[in-house]
């Protein structure tokens, strides 16, 4: 049995047991946004007993290899994020936007909910769109340019932690806004007298919310601690270098 304490984080069980995931969610644990968190943390959070869900979660867990991408090198996976998610985002993004808009107006007089799904899902893709340019165009070069150094080099904004610091945040943002997205669209459950566009896009809806979150999981729990620690280890070799 894979034994996990309470002292574990959301981001460590996520990215070692992935097959947890589902359990996580189910207690309502953020591991993408807020995977720095203790078990204990989230628990207290959510008002549950921690050495009770590590037990239990400790039994759900199973031996399991580690998914691909969390093994990646830095070019790797800042290339595999850009190419499966940005890229993902970039072409499903303006299809479900033309869906929710449909849906609504042909639907919102029997489900008035329909004008705040409306809302909060243009509200994600504005927020989302300009945040992939300036990972593509600022974050996501200057990581490429470190993970090719051999000495730390020097950066506009000081130390990469400036940057991750305000894309952390920015993914904070667009967690609330798919949590509140999930819930005027209550759950993305079905209604009866939905029609095929509106099975359509509360799918898609779901699915770009499932995608994100993994999305955000990859980068907060894996590739921005693996910059940090990167750049603080070139910094120190150069220190030593001087001395």
């Amino acid at each position: 049995m894979v034994q996990i304490t309470t002292s574990t984080t959301l981001g460590e069980l996520a990215v070692g047991c992935p097959s947890l995931i589902s359990e996580l969610e189910r207690r309502g644990f953020d591991y993408c946004c807020n995977g720095s968190r203790s078990l204990a943390e989230a628990c207290e959070q959510h008002g549950l007993d921690p050495l009770a869900v590590a037990s239990d979660l400790s039994k759900a867990a199973r031996d399991e290899a580690a998914e691909a991408w969390s093994d990646m090198n830095l070019l790797d996976l800042v290339d595999h994020v850009e190419s499966v998610h940005h890229r993902y985002l970039a072409a499903e993004l303006p299809r479900a936007l033309a869906l929710v808009d449909a849906i609504t107006e042909e639907h919102s007089q029997n489900h008035p909910e329909l004008f705040e799904v409306q809302r909060l899902t243009h509200e994600v893709q504005a927020d989302l769109r300009p945040h992939l340019v300036k990972e593509e165009r600022v974050l996501f070069p200057m990581v490429r340019r470190l993970a090719s150094a051999k000495v730390a080099p020097s950066f506009h904004c000081g130390t990469l932690q400036n940057p991750i610091s305000m894309m952390l945040s920015e993914h904070g943002r667009v967690g609330e806004l798919l949590a509140d997205l999930r819930d005027a669209a209550n759950g993305y459950e079905i209604p009866r007298d939905a029609c095929a566009t509106y099975r359509a896009c509360y799918g898609l809806l779901a699915e770009i919310e499932a995608d994100t979150r993994l999305h955000l999981h990859k980068e907060n729990n894996v590739l921005f601690p693996a910059v940090v620690a990167l750049e603080a280890r070139l910094a120190q070799e150069r220190r030593g270098a001087t001395r």
